[in-house]
């Protein structure tokens, strides 16, 4: 078990969710309520356990020589992708389910929370592959899958971070 695999089954698992939800019927209420409900707490408890677990550790990396971006700059970027993700979230509430202003606030949800996991494979990933050993990548993967579990049902109170604030704290 690695933690580079556990969050990239999260986020195969955050695009499937986003799929089954353009599948299912707009006037079926009750069904997008409940996957939207399960991805949301999916969407949140991910983020939470990278801030806990994953962006610590990746702001402490020295700068890879490969990467544009420093560490700490992925970090702060990330931590600022996890921001956007959950205004995005909290704007679902402002329409009714089903709506065509639901689906464009889900699908902005969907955009933003790409964009992230992409740039998030490309880098912040690929730093921890290239410069940390497999055992340190499996406790991380048991702690944020431990995590992850404790919360898989209630899910976590969403709360921005200062990104700058958050690599100062860490590094």
């Amino acid at each position: 078990m690695d933690i580079t695999e556990v969050i990239l089954s999260d986020h195969h698992e955050q695009r499937r969710m986003f799929a089954m939800l353009e599948e299912i019927d707009t006037s079926d209420r009750d069904a997008l309520s409940a996957v939207w409900g399960r991805l949301r707490i999916l969407l949140e408890v991910h983020a939470k356990a990278e801030e806990l677990l994953f962006y610590p550790r990746l702001v402490k990396l020295q700068r890879d020589l490969v990467e544009k971006e420093s560490p700490q700059e992925e970090t702060e970027d990330a931590i600022h992708d996890h921001n956007e993700i959950r205004d995005a979230i909290a704007g679902v509430d402002d329409h009714e389910v089903g709506s065509i202003d639901w689906l464009k606030a889900i699908a902005e949800v969907n955009e933003v929370n790409s964009d992230h996991m992409a740039e998030e494979e490309r880098q912040g990933l690929t730093d921890v592959r290239r410069h940390l050993d497999r055992d340190e990548r499996h406790r991380m993967a048991v702690a944020f899958l431990a995590f992850e579990s404790r919360h898989a049902a209630a899910g976590v109170a969403p709360h921005d971070e200062d990104p700058e604030e958050y690599v100062e704290e860490h590094s």
